[in-house]
């Protein structure tokens, strides 16, 4: 009879064999040394705590008086002495901050935590208080560097926040309601957040960490105790946190900083193009297996786009190697680079692979350029419930460019489903161009999907009618 082993040693034997046969989990709740065998994240943050300050800012904000006292019979009857237009009022507000540079002393922070600041204090860890020097801010991305003098800092080491995937274990660290250093955790709720309206460069990591106010500006950190991202704003209807806060990459923010340190402002570089995410349907149109990718719906006359040689139509793919996923991730790529920068970037044209190189312009130079056009018919069921005609003599654009004016849709119409609304001008149909309404009623005959490139306003789209 076989004797049996302990219960213990069993389930070592298991848990051995597990490890060798299983991958490796990046983000393993850690545990603690010694005879207990409790998880534990004391050990990492016993190093990352110190890195982590507390920004207080303290700024003069005049406000105009009451007109009321401006008025001397009211002075009189009151009998008030003469007094200044503008009072002066001191305010301070709270925040969060990581050192990031311990030899230079240079601290990363939100820009909105010091933006308006006459004087910026810092408070570390160990409860010594530094004043703090602004080297510069950005508010589209809502980054701030600021530096303390360099002695005794404790910094944190930056992690590639690329590598991030959803579910990785995540830890927060801030200043919240300025209750003094706080730690949450939580996990990676989703990634690449954008079109919140809170940023003008938004690629938020979300995350289910306790963040509250007096947290902007902090950190967070992976279980290796390693900076990936700044803690920067909450989704609070109630004020307080319901489990979704957004941080910036630190990729972005490191990109960021190396600019305001090296040249004290931010020089955006420019490509010149308008671009919209690719949906299946367009990619269908355009015969590409891929669902990744912006699209170039116009392009700026002089701009750096138009002298690389890039077309309408073209689906970006890549900047400088590195993925792009929709119109917002090109944004980023590109906002996060200077002017007279040279970027690779990776296309579709007419569903073949392309690589062109783009040397960025500057200020808005590049800007997209405004089309627009004339008239038509509808001739086709996907147009039902619209109608159309030439571009009027007075209209802003009539005589500039070629095509053809929506003068109305009916709602709830296949035309309306369609994405089609009155003042819109169609430029082409099936990537071809329309010069007015003759064009366009030959173009759209019959019963085929048709790919209207469409001028709204001042942006160009692609509009996808099956």
């Amino acid at each position: 009879m076989t004797a049996r082993r302990p219960r213990r040693v069993l389930l070592a034997m298991i848990a051995l064999a597990a490890g060798l046969a299983a991958a490796p989990v990046p983000a393993a709740l850690p545990w603690g040394a010694g005879s207990s065998e409790l998880p534990t994240l004391a050990p990492m943050l016993e190093k990352a705590t110190p890195a982590v300050v507390n920004v207080n800012t303290e700024s003069h904000v005049r406000t105009p008086r009451n007109p009321l006292l401006d008025d001397p019979v009211f002075r009189r009857f009151f009998n008030l002495p003469k007094q200044p237009h503008e009072r002066e009022r001191k305010a301070q507000s709270l925040g969060s901050g990581v050192i990031v540079d311990a030899e230079r002393g240079y601290v990363l922070t939100n820009h909105h935590v010091i933006e308006g600041a006459d004087l910026i204090s810092i408070t570390l860890r160990d409860g010594r208080q530094l004043q703090a020097k602004l080297i510069g801010s950005d508010p589209d991305t809502d980054v701030a560097v600021v530096q303390v003098p360099a002695k005794n800092l404790s910094a944190l080491p930056l992690a590639d926040s690329d590598g991030l995937r959803v579910g990785d274990f995540v830890v927060a660290i801030g200043n919240p309601f300025g209750l003094g250093q706080t730690v949450t955790s939580g996990i990676v709720s989703a990634l690449g957040r954008s079109g919140l309206g809170i940023e003008g460069y938004e690629d938020f990591i979300q995350t289910d960490a306790s963040i509250n106010p007096g947290n902007s500006g902090g950190a967070l950190v992976n279980l290796r105790g390693e900076l990936i991202g700044i803690n920067t704003a909450i989704l609070a209807p109630s004020g307080g946190n319901v489990g979704i806060g957004f941080a910036i990459p630190i990729n972005m923010a490191r990109q960021v900083m190396d600019q305001i340190v090296r040249h004290g402002a931010i020089r955006r570089g420019l490509l010149g193009v308008a671009t919209q995410d690719l949906t299946p349907q367009l990619a269908e149109a355009f015969g590409i297996r891929t669902d990744q990718g912006a699209v170039i719906s116009q392009i700026g006359a002089k701009s750096a786009a138009e002298k690389a040689g890039l077309r309408v139509g073209d689906v970006i793919t890549a900047v400088n190697d590195r993925p792009v996923r929709d119109s917002a991730a090109l944004r980023n790529s590109i906002g996060l680079l200077r002017v007279g920068d040279e970027v690779r970037l990776g296309l579709l044209r007419e569903g073949k692979p392309l690589s062109l190189t783009a040397r960025l312009g500057e200020g808005r130079g590049g800007r997209v350029a405004d089309s627009s056009g004339g008239g038509g018919k509808a001739l086709n069921p996907r147009l039902e419930g619209a109608s159309f005609g030439n571009l009027p003599d007075g209209h802003p654009l009539s005589g500039e460019v070629d095509g053809v004016l929506v003068n109305a849709v009916e709602a709830g119409s296949p035309a309306a489903r369609g994405g089609l609304r009155r003042g819109d001008v169609i430029l082409g149909v099936n990537r071809e161009p329309v010069a007015g309404i003759e064009d366009f009623a030959q173009a759209v005959t019959g019963n085929r999907a048709l790919l209207l490139q469409v001028l709204r306003g001042r942006s160009s789209l692609f509009l996808m009618l099956q």
